[in-house]
């Protein structure tokens, strides 16, 4: 009897992790057209990076506002603040610490509820002039757009 008593609350435990796992929001992302042509130069990892960045502030999002929603969105665009290392590699005139350009991204989709409710999406945040530019990392603007659209989620707006 007392082996038994060991397994209740492994049972509920793992009940419990398993409604977890299921409420556990999912973000697809896939490449627009426009920047698929832009990849080459910007470099596969520094993009595949920036995907994760926004699955993520999107995934965290969703788990606070709506929990088992799954979101289907498409990166249109993606502007580094300064050249990324492919870049710099391609145009060695580019200089990493001094050049500095207009940043962020543009996100179209649809989030999809628990429930089958569909949403669209279609959201971009740029910085509007050279004198705006806030932080000196590579893509700084860019996880600014991110941070920008998860709250906008997790406010309700879409």
């Amino acid at each position: 009897m007392r082996k038994l008593a060991f397994f209740a609350p492994l049972a509920a435990t793992l009940a419990v992790a398993a409604m977890a796992q299921a409420q556990a929001p999912t973000v697809n992302v896939t490449v627009g057209p426009q920047l698929q042509r832009e990849v080459e130069k910007l470099g596969d990892r520094e993009v595949n990076e920036q995907i994760a960045g926004l699955q993520a502030e999107v995934g965290k999002a969703l788990a606070q506002r709506y929990p088992g929603a799954t979101a289907n969105l498409v990166l249109v665009d993606l502007k580094p603040n300064r050249p990324t290392f492919e870049q710099v590699r391609q145009t060695p005139g580019l200089d990493p610490i001094r050049s500095v350009s207009i940043g962020g991204a543009a996100i179209k989709g649809e989030i999809v509820m628990a429930d089958g409710v569909t949403r669209p999406v279609d959201y971009s945040y740029f910085t509007p002039s050279i004198n705006d530019v806030w932080g000196y990392s590579v893509w700084r603007d860019a996880d600014r757009a991110f941070e920008r659209f998860g709250d906008q989620i997790e406010r309700g707006r879409f």
